[in-house]
């Protein structure tokens, strides 16, 4: 359930309850509505623009969501058992994420320790950040709030956080690496030209068209929505009227349906009234992406996870130290030198594994994957069983000696970490009403002579990838298309195209009309540029 008030159409608070019918026969005095949105408050909570600042729950919040925003609990009514126990720790876990500084979520001392502010900006904010870092715990039972501290304190002594940083690629900096910046347009969303259709369903169309007709008089349309006409009343109720008649042009049919034509007629008022981003420019990578710069690991000792690192990363050295050893040493000292080289080093703790591995053109080495989706005492890898997948492919394809590849004077590409990293592509999500970020698994850059390549990849495949006609339709195209046909952007006499490509298993069930944008094999991913 969401509570809000009645003069605002945003919920300020959510409730999860397992049985609904007793909490409506309480709630005589409050006004109910019975409806279903597709919009998930609770995905959108550690966004700027949630409004919920209360979540309540009979042991309901306590694992499968990470926000930073939480910073006060309050235990009512719980007990001392070990069931309550384990709860107490697992939803004060919710709470221990911090974010003094915004993308920075780790206690200021140690940003500043890492130099990653300046002593001006750490000397200005250090005496105020301290709520910020703080969790503050409430409880209705006394002894259940000093169980909290003392299993802390157990906790604290049996296993502890801890933070790896792996290294930027040396090779990766010889090489402009280039990423796409945007701004917020100076004009809503009605004044584009070709813009974003709204998504309706027929049997919602068919209500708004008879309500448009009956309601004739313009004035009580601006009064009874008044509060999502603040800036440019008059034009957004011509519009609305307008577009009954130009369906095509103002609407796309969809399964989603309001049921409640008060609502429908505000969320295409607040469609009406979003401020979209525009491409900016190109600049060259900086600190966009840098989640393997914040590695955690969630046991006591990573001393052996170190080694391994490290010894993966100085990969090239050791083959170049055994080159300049050939002929100085015996053949069979050699031959076993050689054999015991690799680019690859295994870790395994409580029967889970991860591979430390060192790829030449990825930004950051070593890359650190899992084939266990299920891995958590390390975060911010790659272990999604898609992105595996792609990754060993890539490995396979370049073994090749035909491999397209080789066609360019470079090539990179780097993982994106949706949490921590900032190179995404803005779009209009109609689920949520508004501009969100789509942040694809990979990002490759290629040149060849003046033309530079960037091409986002995500390659979880047609089922796994939530909305991503919305993503080609209302973001990649309007930005990075024109006339159906991609744009070159010129960035200091280099020509540069912006691609993006989904993965499916099998080619010939690419989305029709869609099939420039998916691919079945690495080869193809490339046919884009060439």
């Amino acid at each position: 359930m969401a509570f809000k008030l009645k003069t605002s159409d945003k919920p300020f608070a959510l409730i999860k309850i397992g049985d609904i019918s007793e909490w409506l026969r309480e709630l005589a005095n409050y006004e109910v509505q019975r409806k279903f949105e597709d919009e998930s408050y609770f995905e959108n909570l550690n966004k700027e623009e949630s409004e919920i600042n209360i979540l309540m729950g009979s042991r309901s919040f306590y694992e499968g969501w990470d926000s930073n925003r939480p910073n006060v609990i309050n235990f009512i009514n719980i007990g001392m058992g070990e069931d309550a126990k384990k709860f107490i720790l697992q939803s004060v876990g919710r709470g221990v994420r911090i974010e003094p500084i915004i993308n920075k979520r780790k206690r200021l001392l140690q940003i500043y320790n890492a130099k990653e502010i300046d002593e001006d900006l750490f000397n200005k904010i250090k005496d105020k950040v301290l709520p910020i870092e703080t969790l503050f715990i409430f409880g209705t039972n006394r002894d259940a709030v000093v169980t909290v501290v003392n299993e802390l304190e157990k906790e604290k002594m049996i296993e502890g956080e801890n933070q790896l940083s792996l290294f930027e690629n040396y090779e990766a900096r010889k090489n402009k690496l280039l990423v796409p910046t945007y701004k917020k347009a100076d004009y809503p969303l009605f004044k584009v030209k070709k813009q974003t259709k709204f998504q309706i369903s027929n049997n919602d169309f068919q209500l708004l068209n008879e309500f448009i007709k009956f309601l004739s008089d313009d004035r009580v349309i601006l009064m009874k929505y008044n509060e999502n006409l603040k800036q440019f009343p008059v034009e957004k109720v011509k519009i609305l009227k307008e577009s009954i008649n130009k369906k095509d042009e103002f609407y796309k049919e969809s399964e989603k349906n309001y049921k409640n034509l008060d609502l429908l007629i505000q969320r295409f008022f607040d469609y009406l009234s979003i401020i979209p981003e525009e491409f900016e420019k190109f600049k060259e990578l900086q600190e966009e992406i840098k989640h393997f710069k914040n590695i955690k690991v969630y046991l006591t000792d990573i001393s052996e996870i170190q080694e391994k690192i490290e010894k993966v990363k100085n990969y090239p050295n050791q083959i170049k130290e055994s080159q300049e050893q050939y002929g100085t040493i015996p053949p069979q000292e050699y031959i076993k030198l050689v054999r015991n080289l690799s680019n690859e080093e295994e870790f395994e703790s409580n029967q889970h594994k991860i591979r430390i591995k060192h790829i030449a053109n990825h930004y950051y080495i070593p890359l650190i994957l899992s084939d266990d989706e299920k891995i958590d005492y390390i975060k911010h890898i790659i272990k999604t069983s898609s992105e595996v997948k792609f990754v060993n492919d890539l490995e396979n394809y370049l073994s090749k000696n035909d491999n397209k590849f080789k066609e360019f004077d470079w090539w990179l590409f780097s993982k994106i970490d949706e949490s921590l990293d900032e190179v995404y592509i803005p779009y209009y999500n109609p689920n949520e009403n508004k501009i969100s970020g789509f942040y694809p698994d990979f990002i490759f850059w290629l040149n060849k002579g003046n033309d530079y390549f960037i091409i986002f990849v995500d390659p979880k495949g047609i089922e796994h990838i939530s909305g991503w006609a919305y993503k080609i339709d209302n973001g990649y195209k309007q930005l990075f298309e024109e006339n159906g046909n991609k744009k070159f952007i010129n960035y200091n006499g280099y020509k540069v195209m912006i691609n993006l490509k989904f993965r499916i298993d099998d080619f010939s069930k690419a989305p029709c009309g869609y099939e420039q944008y998916w691919f079945d094999n690495i080869e193809n991913m490339l046919n884009v540029t060439i």
